[in-house]
């Protein structure tokens, strides 16, 4: 399955991602599964974590050229916010990107 390419990738609480996508679908992921290894540690620190840009062409997202995401990543194991989507949209709005 071919993912849909992403428009936005908003930082939130916790280490967490809401990515929004052509398609209109937004999901989280949590990048808390990812920063134990070496190529992502570098993601606890706030600063550089809330720096996530959507790559060109919504190919995924980076921090910068040796941490990024590929849209499938993000659209596979990204979940659709349910309960917690209206708590999601405001730590959007909180949380500077």
């Amino acid at each position: 399955m071919n993912a849909p390419k992403i428009v936005a990738a908003t930082p939130l609480e916790e280490k967490r991602l809401l990515v929004t996508f052509v398609n209109g679908i937004q999901k989280i992921y949590d990048c808390n599964k990812l920063i134990h290894l070496e190529r992502f540690r570098l993601l606890n620190n706030d600063a550089l974590f809330k720096a996530v840009t959507v790559d060109a062409g919504g190919y995924g997202v980076s921090w910068d050229d040796d941490i990024d995401l590929s849209e499938y990543e993000l659209w596979t194991n990204g979940v659709e916010p349910t309960q917690h989507s209206r708590e999601s949209r405001q730590e959007a709005t909180r949380m500077p990107s």
